[in-house]
């Protein structure tokens, strides 16, 4: 590897870190053995900034820049959290929506509904209380589902994320 930046953060492919380099996973550092990289990422990540400090936490996570982007309203600010890896959708989420369907008077012929219409029969009763044309009966539909989380990540590869404990100190431009 070329001569890091200390603190510079890569991908890395292996299931170690190299000499010098540490795992992106919160782990609490001693200030004393890690001077440099503690005067430019300080109490960001945690620690109590006195004997400690955290290295960031990638797991899990998928870095953003720090800054506003041009598409988001909010300002993200070096060090914070924000999303969830799963979701439960309730029905106050959803966008107003109806289920119409169109039914026909005409005894049915076959089982099954035929030209986009259900057929009158016998067996209509328990689903409209009236005439064809009525509105369902209560209990004929519901709301559906379990109010269950679903997972909220889009398809990803799984890699160690690695900062460099030791290098260059930067220069700010």
């Amino acid at each position: 590897m070329s001569q890091p930046f200390v603190g510079e953060i890569r991908m890395f492919g292996g299931n170690f870190p190299p000499n010098g380099w540490a795992f992106c996973q919160g782990q609490l550092m001693p200030i004393s053995e890690n001077e440099t990289l503690f005067n430019l990422i300080g109490t960001t990540y945690g620690g109590d900034g006195e004997k400690t400090f955290a290295l960031p936490n990638l797991a899990s996570r998928i870095p953003v820049h720090a800054g506003k982007g041009p598409l988001v309203s909010q300002t993200y600010i070096i060090g914070e959290l924000g999303g969830v890896e799963s979701v439960t959708v309730s029905t106050q989420q959803m966008p107003n929506h109806s289920h119409t369907w169109t039914g026909s008077s005409n005894i049915a012929k076959n089982p099954g509904p035929s030209g986009g219409v259900l057929a009158t029969s016998s067996l209509l009763t328990p689903y409209v209380g009236i005439a064809p044309d009525g509105n369902m009966a209560a209990g004929a539909i519901s709301p559906a589902g379990g109010s269950q989380p679903h997972d909220n990540m889009v398809p990803f590869l799984a890699v160690s994320f690695i900062i460099s404990l030791f290098g260059i100190f930067p220069q700010q431009s």
